[in-house]
């Protein structure tokens, strides 16, 4: 894979579009989604009001985030509030990986100038999905019961902030006092 930085700043228009019409699609075949869920937890206790503390992880900053990271994200914080709070606790990621990131492939070494094209026609060949954010785009929202579990919460979000190719903030709302 390539290095996060060259996709991670937000200088693209979003490409999306993968046509029916085998002539007028560039992009010929979409790369399957590697986030298994969106929502994970008690989502019935979230709705019905029973997490009162809700914090949510933004971005400080515009910046595409490759799905990979977002998945790596979303196990390790599902793993480590699964083994500690069990399931009273409630999960989201928010962003949906539209964008389709592409490279064009270039070969290096002896006789690598016979085998490729160089920059002519150099639209390239996906390679991974991303999601595109705005700056203060909510990543994942996590609604909790308690203070302590609040807490817990946080130091897991600072432990992943390695993972993700932004700087990000905690966003946190009590439900019990207003905000």
């Amino acid at each position: 894979m390539r290095r996060a930085s060259a996709y991670s700043r937000m200088r693209v228009v979003p490409y999306t579009r993968h046509s029916k019409l085998q002539k007028r699609a560039y992009v010929k075949a979409v790369p399957p989604s590697k986030i298994v869920k969106f929502y994970m937890g008690d989502m019935k206790g979230y709705e019905s009001g029973k997490y009162p503390y809700v914090l949510t992880v933004a971005t400080d900053h515009a910046v595409q985030i490759r799905q990979n990271a977002i998945e790596a994200c979303r196990q390790f914080i599902h793993r480590k509030l699964g083994e500690e709070l069990k399931e009273s606790y409630y999960f989201h990621i928010i962003p949906f990986t539209h964008h389709i990131q592409r490279e064009n492939k270039m070969l290096t070494g002896a006789g690598a100038d016979r085998m490729q094209k160089g920059m002519q026609l150099s639209f390239g060949k996906t390679i991974a999905k991303a999601a595109i954010l705005k700056k203060n785009a909510p990543l994942f929202l996590i609604a909790l019961p308690t203070p302590k579990a609040t807490s817990f919460a946080r130091h897991i979000v600072k432990q992943i902030k390695s993972k993700l190719p932004c700087k990000t903030r905690i966003l946190f709302e009590d439900k019990n006092r207003g905000s």
